[in-house]
């Protein structure tokens, strides 16, 4: 097993609402307390955006939009240096399987069309009409995939189950664990 995978095991049988996942060391971290998720993961994503809609203007930004590189969620909070980083990375590991499917879906997605650009840059060089192209691509097709992954993070997802049935019920079994059986 790596190491990454022991971590998750250790953790598996946290529960939101209990010792480091209580609502109030969530919220502290911004973690929605609902989901377990957190936006800021999202700002590695907003970043590029600003600097792809800024490229008509300012072509030097370029540079940065190449070397941006697309990382995982645990991975950005790691880097982060964020009070509560910790809790968020927690947190993702006891979040609803389908929520976190869904919103990684969502950033594979944000990823491509990046990359996408990058690759626009790299097969036809730097010119006007390429920056506009990349400029249109993030504020047409990523902002709104951003903004669902963001509704993802906050359990609005729409035309899909209630992700947070599954932390609902987490909860009610983990009541009925600490009652004691009746005699039978």
């Amino acid at each position: 097993m790596a190491s990454g995978d022991s971590d998750i095991a250790a953790h598996s049988k946290t529960v939101f609402g209990k010792s480091t996942l209580a609502r109030e060391a969530l919220l502290a971290a911004n973690v929605n307390p609902e989901t377990g998720l957190a936006t800021d993961y999202l700002n590695h994503f907003n970043e590029v955006v600003m600097l792809m809609e800024m490229l008509p203007d300012m072509h030097d930004c370029i540079e940065d939009i190449l070397e941006w590189e697309q990382i995982d969620y645990c991975t950005h909070f790691e880097r982060s240096g964020l009070k509560g980083s910790d809790v968020a990375i927690l947190a993702y590991h006891t979040a609803p399987h389908a929520l976190k499917a869904h919103l990684e879906t969502l950033v594979l997605q944000i990823g491509d069309a990046i990359q996408l650009a990058k690759n626009w840059v790299c097969d036809a060089g730097m010119s006007d009409e390429i920056a506009r192209k990349i400029a249109t691509l993030a504020t047409d097709d990523i902002k709104p995939l951003i903004a669902a992954a963001g509704g993802a993070i906050h359990g609005e997802v729409e035309g899909e189950i209630d992700y947070l049935d599954e932390s609902i019920q987490a909860e009610v079994d983990s009541f009925f664990d600490g009652q004691s059986q009746p005699a039978t």
